[in-house]
């Protein structure tokens, strides 16, 4: 018996559901929505960043930007690619000394969205200005509530609420925009091989030259050359006063001999 209660209540339980979605069904048929964008112009902003490859440590990454300071990039992506001379590289490809750039493109569009909700049925009540219930076309009832300066067309003019009387058949357009801004990021990552090391070139050490040695100056002679102009007369003089005082030294030892 419990059995028998507890299916009864679960068809219940689904054959309300049904009803309430043939009813939901029913009511979004009755009114019609279209739906339109238009985009206006777009403005664009470019953002470019650079900076040097100090240390790739597992998927930690530190990089050096161009203002000097030290940005610390952690768990970068193995799906995360670099464009380095026509190469694409990961994470596990950087290496120090590389140069990086980023550049980041951000696109913005405004745009609005046009919402037009029509719905025709003949009114069952009305509470001017507020609200209005309508019996649709498939015999439902469903209220709806008056948007400010909410004009209905009956039978081809057009009135507020507070002419709409039990039994007219209205039409009533409701007309919404949303402005909306769409923004679009776009990220290029590319890079520069560090320049290679430079040669070995060999080391030039300048030398002094020697010093060379002192030159000996040429010993004087110890008489000097006399002038070719010069005159022999001075020395056959001094060579006669030679002679005669000889001459008078002889004579006086001779002298001197006799006297003793």
């Amino acid at each position: 018996m419990n059995a028998r209660n507890a299916w009864l209540r679960v068809l219940l339980v689904l054959t309300m559901g049904v009803m309430v979605l043939a009813f939901t069904v029913g009511l979004s048929a009755q009114v019609q929505t279209t739906q339109s964008t238009s985009s206006g112009q777009h403005s664009k902003e470019v953002q470019v960043e650079r900076g040097e490859v100090v240390l790739v440590d597992g998927n930690d990454l530190i990089v050096k930007m161009e203002d000097g300071t030290i940005r610390h990039i952690a768990n970068v992506p193995e799906s995360a690619r670099v464009t380095v001379d026509g190469r694409e590289l990961g994470i596990h490809d950087l290496k120090p000394g590389m140069k990086l750039q980023r550049t980041i493109t951000t696109t913005t569009t405004p745009k609005l969205i046009t919402t037009v909700q029509t719905v025709t049925g003949k009114v069952w009540h009305v509470s001017p200005p507020s609200s209005v219930i309508l019996t649709l076309e498939n015999g439902q009832n469903q209220q709806f509530k008056i948007p400010k300066d909410q004009k209905f067309n009956v039978n081809g003019e057009m009135v507020d609420a507070w002419h709409l009387k039990k039994g007219m058949t209205v039409t009533a357009t409701k007309v919404t925009e949303e402005p909306v801004t769409d923004i679009a990021v776009q990220k290029q990552l590319s890079g520069t091989m560090p320049p290679p090391p430079p040669p070995d070139t060999p080391v030039v050490i300048a030398m002094a030259p020697p010093t060379p040695a002192p030159v000996a100056e040429p010993v004087q002679a110890a008489q000097a050359e006399l002038p070719k102009t010069g005159s022999e007369l001075p020395t056959i003089a001094l060579l006669g006063c030679l002679l005669l005082a000889a001459g008078a030294l002889s004579r006086l030892l001779r002298t001197l001999s006799h006297l003793a």
